[in-house]
């Protein structure tokens, strides 16, 4: 079981975004080029679907049904597709499970609702968590929020008992912060060994790749696929050298995005660092986001040709 899972899901995979048009709807030509170039890039395991990247906060049931619909269609068939899932309700969040399901994903991975950035308790997180899955049979991924999410992160008693539902079989590991991700780590060894441990901090992906990992769910891995196969690959053959080098790479480019305030940037930086290489051609988000500032283009542009992508 262990091992099966481990190969049909362990890898790299890409977090995508979700390219608009004028209007705001989904521009679904550039989407399909998106996600046919991500997905078909070198040792690319297989795309997170629907996910913050891909703004699934903002994305209607139908929308986020549709992302998949079409990685579905074009993507290589050996893709593993991962469908995101942030709903307030958890009966909702079924629908969306259902929705995912239907539209070819082969697994979903649910975010904690945002309102948890207020109060969440181990009971409300299980029950969110079995209600959503309870009419599919595809695998759950968790996702653990950074650790400066406040209640939306887990603490270890929650995070031990939902690594131990039934039907999880991995977790995105975000607590950007590498103490965290080994005291996770280690947790989830010890009481569901055989649940996969995703090191998904972009800015940090080194360090918790050389603490071991079965894989990682990154956004980077959308602008920049080569550099983050190349540190996994690197580092799985312990080759530390090599894996620094990708490091260095990798560094400005996540600090660019992610490290810089303010946060909520993230994915409008995304999707402008894909608009100056030429690989969208417009790089809007849905309101009350707007154009970033003329300054932080200019910050993207330099990590760009530091990273020697420009």
């Amino acid at each position: 079981m262990t091992a099966l899972t481990a190969q049909r899901f362990g890898g790299i995979y890409a977090a995508t975004i979700c390219p608009l048009q004028a209007d705001g709807s989904i521009d679904e030509p550039v989407l399909i080029e998106h996600l046919r170039g991500v997905a078909g890039a070198d040792g690319m395991t297989g795309l997170l679907l629907n996910g913050h990247a891909g703004e699934n906060f903002m994305l209607s049931r139908a929308e986020k049904r549709r992302v998949v619909e079409i990685a579905r269609a074009v993507c290589p068939t050996e893709t593993v597709l991962i469908g995101g899932i942030n709903a307030e309700d958890s009966h909702e969040a079924q629908r969306h499970v259902e929705d995912a399901e239907a539209a070819g994903a082969d697994a979903v991975l649910i975010f904690p609702p945002f309102s948890w950035g207020l109060s969440q308790d181990a009971e409300v997180a299980l029950r969110h968590h079995r209600i959503a899955t309870d009419t599919s049979a595809l695998p759950l991924f968790l996702y653990q929020a950074g650790v400066r999410a406040g209640t939306m992160a887990y603490t270890p008693g929650v995070l031990e008992r939902l690594a131990q539902l039934p039907n999880v079989i991995g977790i995105k590991e975000g607590s950007w912060e590498t103490s965290a991700y080994e005291a996770h780590q280690r947790l989830v060894q010890r009481v569901a060994p055989h649940v996969l441990m995703m090191a998904s901090g972009d800015e940090h992906l080194f360090t918790c790749f050389a603490l071991g990992t079965t894989g990682s769910q990154v956004s980077l891995a959308c602008v920049a696929p080569e550099f983050i196969v190349g540190l996994y690959r690197a580092m799985q053959a312990g080759d530390l050298a090599t894996a620094r080098a990708w490091n260095d790479r990798i560094y400005p480019l996540a600090k660019a995005v992610y490290g810089a305030a303010p946060g909520g940037h993230a994915t409008a930086r995304l999707k402008t660092c894909l608009r100056l290489l030429g690989r969208i051609p417009d790089d809007r988000m849905r309101a009350p986001m707007g154009p970033l500032p003329d300054d932080e283009v200019a910050m993207l542009r330099t990590a760009l040709q530091a990273a020697g992508l420009l």
